[in-house]
């Protein structure tokens, strides 16, 4: 994501940090190219020249001239300025006081809401709440059966009574259900059309003083960049929405309707969805995004998708194994399992600080492939020769190859890189050194393409 302006900052910030001492004439010529890099990333051209006008009047002030980092000052400036049109402030989701709490999804169609409602369920569900989901989009006939479907998946219960046609009815019902079920929140999938019409805007008006909501969330798919910021006016001034969910980020190289979308409506981003799968979608942090977009990484995300996904005890019993040097193939893949439930190898090094440097000055290009790959192989194992692979001679290693639909040299690697990891989480787990960090991504690096 952000990719395009990622890139095109990063190479303005190169030249500022060669400088010895800022100038005026140094930052106006860099302004120039910002603005350019944001205009041509569909960033609405009034919040490019308002941002421009803020950095402008911060970046010549003495603090930033006069610094012995200047051009690390000018990075600030933009990062401050970057995250105050992202929002600022994390918005956090609002509840009220009486459940069941009601969050209306609404959008055009074609944007993702039934896919947004399921997600959010299930991030809510993580986070201790009890979601209902209400399908209400009776016009498109496969909208219902999609959010049961994605609800049986998700293991959550949805409002399925056939009785009820319109989405005035199935509302009232939903309310009175969620409440003798003892739900706490209730999501409802509301229609969308192509574009903003009076019929469409009528009904969620209808429905709004139905439910009475404590949110109303705008569903826009980030990758249609301006038409999205605009339909969201729209929405925001026929329904007074209380914020925005972005689908589709993890595709928009440009960034315009992120960079656009908070600055234009006044309202936050609570959340984007990264990927297709149930569980991608995430909190929007505004600095945590600005970090990303300017290649400093998103640690504190990173830290909290580990978390989620790491299971406590197995861990332990991981650094007690490494501990003791009994670190198995077995114990690799579990490892990849983990890896794996945090999301996308790409979204998630993507995170790392200086992981795009990386990127581009040793070719490093995770592929997803490459760990289905290394999983396929240490399958074609026998349990014996994931325990002990000291015994894979050449006979073995050929066998194992053929089995995994791989070549000798894809198993040779494997093993040999294995070793090292081995190794080097060894002294990880003995003294926490830092300095081994490195070493640990050259290791890996043997696993991705260049």
């Amino acid at each position: 994501m952000f990719e395009n302006i990622s890139d095109r900052l990063g190479v303005i910030f190169k030249r500022l940090k060669g400088y010895g001492r800022l100038t005026e004439a140094n930052i106006q010529e860099a302004l120039r190219d910002v603005r350019m890099a944001l205009l041509e990333a569909d960033v609405n051209f009034k919040v490019v020249r308002e941002f421009i006008d803020r950095i402008k009047t911060k970046a010549v002030g003495r603090e930033v001239l006069e610094s012995l980092t200047p051009g690390q000052q000018f990075i600030k400036v933009v990062n401050d300025e970057l995250t105050s049109i992202l929002g600022g402030l994390p918005a956090d989701l609002r509840f009220g006081s009486k459940p069941p709490a009601v969050i209306m999804v609404v959008g055009l169609q074609g944007s993702g809401k039934t896919t947004t409602a399921a997600k959010l369920a299930r991030y809510l569900k993580g986070k201790g709440r009890s979601p209902y989901l209400v399908p209400a989009d009776v016009y498109r006939p496969a909208a219902i059966l999609q959010l049961r479907r994605l609800a049986d998946e998700i293991k959550m219960d949805v409002f399925a009574d056939d009785v009820f046609k319109t989405p005035q009815e199935i509302c009232r019902e939903a309310m009175r259900v969620a409440g003798v079920m003892g739900h706490d929140t209730l999501i409802v999938d509301t229609a969308g059309r192509l574009h903003i019409d009076e019929a469409l805007m009528c009904e969620l008006k209808e429905l709004k003083g139905i439910l009475k909501p404590c949110e109303m969330l705008f569903v826009a798919d980030a990758m249609t960049g301006q038409d999205a910021v605009n339909t969201a006016g729209g929405f925001d001034r026929e329904l007074d929405i209380t914020g925005i969910i972005l689908t589709k980020l993890d595709g928009d190289a440009r960034g315009g309707a992120a960079l656009s979308m908070a600055a234009v409506t006044g309202k936050p981003i609570k959340f984007v969805g990264i990927g297709e799968k149930v569980d991608a979608i995430e909190p929007f942090y505004p600095d945590r995004m600005a970090g990303r977009i300017l290649g400093m990484g998103d640690v504190l995300t990173l830290i909290e998708k580990a978390h989620e996904a790491v299971d406590v005890k197995k861990a332990k019993e991981m650094e007690e194994k490494l501990r003791k040097d009994s670190f198995t193939l077995e114990d690799f893949r579990e490892q990849l399992h983990q890896i794996k439930k945090m999301g996308s190898i790409e979204n998630i090094l993507s995170m790392m600080p200086g992981f795009k440097e990386l990127q581009k000055s040793h070719g490093v290009n995770p592929d997803p492939k490459d760990l289905i790959k290394i999983e396929a192989i240490i399958n074609s194992m026998t349990k014996e020769e994931r325990r002990k692979p000291d015994v894979l001679n050449g006979s073995r290693r050929k066998r194992i190859a053929k089995g995994s639909g791989t070549t000798v040299q894809d198993v040779n690697k494997l093993i040999k890189q294995y070793l090292q990891i081995k190794q080097m989480m060894k002294v990880f787990a003995r003294s926490g050194s830092r300095a081994m960090f490195g070493r640990t991504l050259n290791a890996f690096r043997g696993f991705m393409p260049s």
